[in-house]
């Protein structure tokens, strides 16, 4: 059952990494490498429990908090580069 998780999972990631790839805007794009980041993290939870490595959970969670300041940071510069909203 989990091997089907982590199938499902690579399966959404590659649907994620074509919406990055053709996405009309910056922020679609934004959005999809951030869910790609996201199921990442439950990849490495899933494959931590098959492979029965409770540290897995441990990287995985710190590569959430990677995945989450590196988005805000990304966000924030193209705001800079394109000025403040409502101008």
């Amino acid at each position: 059952m989990f091997l089907a998780a982590a199938a499902a999972l690579l399966a959404t990631m590659a649907l994620g990494l074509t919406r990055a790839f053709a996405g009309p805007t910056v922020y679609d794009r934004v959005l999809a490498v951030n869910s790609i980041g996201t199921k990442t993290v439950l990849l490495i939870a899933v494959l931590g429990f098959l492979m029965e490595r409770p540290d897995f959970l441990d990287i995985s969670l710190l590569y959430a908090l990677l995945n989450f300041i590196g988005t805000i940071a990304v966000l924030r510069f193209i705001r800079q580069r394109r000025g403040p909203v409502g101008n």
